[in-house]
């Protein structure tokens, strides 16, 4: 694709990243038959490929209107057009380079400009969000049904092993999974202890930088990263652990890129790329002991189980068939449900700006998993369990939960 770049950009770093990701771009359309808002809304606009030529005009010069926007705001950011694209355009720092332009020169109405304020400030702190869950939790009653799909009460998360290992990692505790799924990285250090392998949560880490960078809040969301990196560095420093364990694919595929993002920060580059370096999604690291596992867990779970891949595993991973892997090793009858790589329609805080299409994708993905005949769904992201959990009756946990309980059984 021939760019001219304008003046404010042209030279940039993020100017050079942009110009080169539009000169890979062939505009073949392939990318037009995966994109999930493509197919719902029928608009090239509401596409990739339509996405791409806005980015393009706004970064030549041309101004943005409110429209430029909206095209832009109900892009999920799936990546499943990486995955899809013959030319390896990656779409998905495009449209982040192209949203925050946007987002300079484009006011938002006050009442859009007030919830998404109130995300990026809330959803990170997890001091003021767990808390305020808590309060949600116990009122759920009294809630709307909007709000009540929201707030789900959370399962115990039950004992955190205290036995130490040689083998150490680190995991992410995250922003809302405490408060939303305590029990979720309980029972990955359960299952890691059985295994011999001690998880450590660094004290001081949190939430991993995706909800304020992804609401444009891009310094915000940078700062978040660096203090992450600080928090573990002195584990990472002194080869205290061999991994740095992900339990929600959309932290780690944010994580993997911090030596990406950071790459231009003098102080932070080097840190931040050895940081995502050690990164693993927890699917990654079970592989290795898929033998202990079936050892322990043939016989255990005789129901079928539809396994649902969040975007940012299978596409902005790139990581497929290792959880399907695991959960096969260990004799459990697992399957992938029709069209599974498609979105949910959870996309971070995008069941929240835009719950129409969201709640769309999500009664369609819930109706091809349920036509599989399981009995329950696990994926790997605590976002897309709580929105499909919105919408149906059948139990959806974290595929961890699952090894858990059947190791205790």
């Amino acid at each position: 694709m021939q760019t001219n770049l304008a003046d404010f950009i042209k030279g940039t770093a993020e100017g050079n990243e942009a110009e080169a990701i539009l000169r890979a771009c062939v505009h073949c359309g392939f990318c037009t038959a995966t994109c999930p808002t493509y197919q719902l809304l029928g608009d090239e606009l509401d596409g990739p490929r339509g996405r791409i030529y806005l980015i393009k005009q706004v970064l030549e010069g041309a101004e943005p209107t409110r429209k430029t926007q909206l095209h832009l705001d109900r892009c999920l950011t799936c990546r499943n057009c990486e995955s899809t694209c013959p030319s390896g355009v990656k779409y998905g720092r495009l449209v982040d380079i192209g949203r925050r332009v946007v987002e300079e020169r484009v006011p938002r109405p006050p009442k859009d400009r007030v919830k998404r304020t109130m995300l990026k400030e809330f959803l990170p702190r997890t001091s003021l969000f767990k808390p305020a869950y808590g309060v949600g939790t116990a009122l759920r009653p009294l809630l709307s049904k909007e709000m009540q799909d929201k707030v789900q009460r959370p399962r115990s998360a039950g004992h955190w092993p205290t036995r130490a290992h040689a083998r150490k990692m680190l995991v992410l505790d995250g922003c809302v999974q405490p408060a939303m799924a305590p029990n979720i990285n309980a029972a990955t250090a359960r299952v890691l202890d059985a295994l011999g392998v001690q998880l450590i949560v660094a004290p001081k880490a949190g939430c991993c930088g995706a909800v304020r960078y992804h609401l444009n809040d891009q310094e915000a969301g940078l700062d978040d990263m660096r203090r992450n990196i600080d928090a573990w560095w002195p584990y990472v420093e002194n080869e205290q652990v061999e991994a740095i364990v992900m339990t929600a694919s959309g932290c780690g595929v944010t994580v993997k890129e911090y030596g990406h993002l950071l790459a231009h920060d003098p102080d932070y580059a080097a840190k931040a790329g050895r940081i995502s370096m050690l990164t693993r999604d927890l699917s990654e690291i079970m592989p290795a002991f898929e033998e202990q596992l079936a050892a322990r867990l043939r016989g255990k779970v005789t129901e079928r189980i539809a396994f649902h891949p969040p975007c940012t595993l299978q596409h902005g991973q790139q990581i497929r068939g290792k959880v399907e892997g695991v959960l096969r090793a260990a004799g459990i009858d697992v399957v992938l449900c029709a069209d599974s790589h498609l979105c949910c329609g959870s996309a971070g805080t995008y069941s929240v700006l835009h719950p129409q299409i969201a709640h769309e994708l999500r009664d369609r993905k819930l109706a091809n998993l349920e036509a599989t005949g399981a009995k329950e769904i696990v994926s790997a992201n605590i976002g897309c369990m709580t929105h499909l959990q919105s919408g149906t009756s059948m139990p959806v946990t974290h595929w961890i939960e699952l090894v858990d309980r059947a190791l205790a059984a």
